[in-house]
């Protein structure tokens, strides 16, 4: 029985599986024009504004929700990144609209044009709230291992992602959302494991 079949179309169901797989927004970071946008849940996450989705966001107000004590390092580490490329990663606070502290894992890939300037970056955000212990966050700048072929699995779904322009089919579009989506979770999951 197809998805019609029980009332919810492909993007409804992706929906519900980054949901259940902790995978809560995705961001898109424009280096060009300056600015980020974001859908509906990183919107609600980093700017605790969710009708900001969609918009161009830029300075203070795209990061308006994080946590103070981790907003200057997350800065100055996401413009380090950016100018390095490659896999952007970072673990940071946010608070929600009713005052409660979730913890994010931000993690996306840079691109660069060919004279080596910072073009574009895009990734997805993780809820990891319910993994910490309150211990103290971390930052990745630098490649995964060989060995972690999940994570070096992602990177290159981010690259394909990256690469599908506009006039892309439908269903090209929707398999790599999915392949995102699956590879989030087995993310998630694996992080979940090493964090009890």
């Amino acid at each position: 029985m197809d998805a019609a079949a029980y009332g919810f179309t492909d993007l409804e169901r992706l929906r519900a599986a980054l949901d259940a797989s902790c995978v809560v927004g995705t961001w898109d970071w424009d280096h060009v024009v300056g600015a980020v946008i974001y859908d509906e849940g990183a919107a609600r996450f980093l700017t605790g504004q969710p009708e900001l989705a969609g918009r161009h966001l830029r300075g203070p107000a795209a990061l308006a929700a994080v946590h103070p004590s981790d907003l200057t390092w997350l800065m100055e580490h996401m413009l380090r990144t950016v100018q390095n490329g490659g896999l952007v990663l970072a673990e940071y606070r946010v608070f929600e609209a009713d005052g409660a502290v979730r913890w994010l894992l931000s993690r996306g890939r840079t691109y660069h044009d060919a004279a080596g300037r910072p073009e574009r970056s895009h990734g997805i955000l993780i809820d990891i709230t319910e993994m910490r212990d309150g211990g103290e966050r971390y930052i990745l700048g630098t490649e995964p291992m060989a060995e972690n072929r999940l994570m070096r699995a992602a990177d290159l779904a981010l690259t394909l992602k990256g690469l599908l322009g506009a006039d892309v089919p439908p269903e090209v579009s929707a398999a790599a959302d999915r392949l995102l989506l699956s590879l989030g979770r087995a993310i998630a999951r694996r992080t979940e494991r090493y964090a009890h």
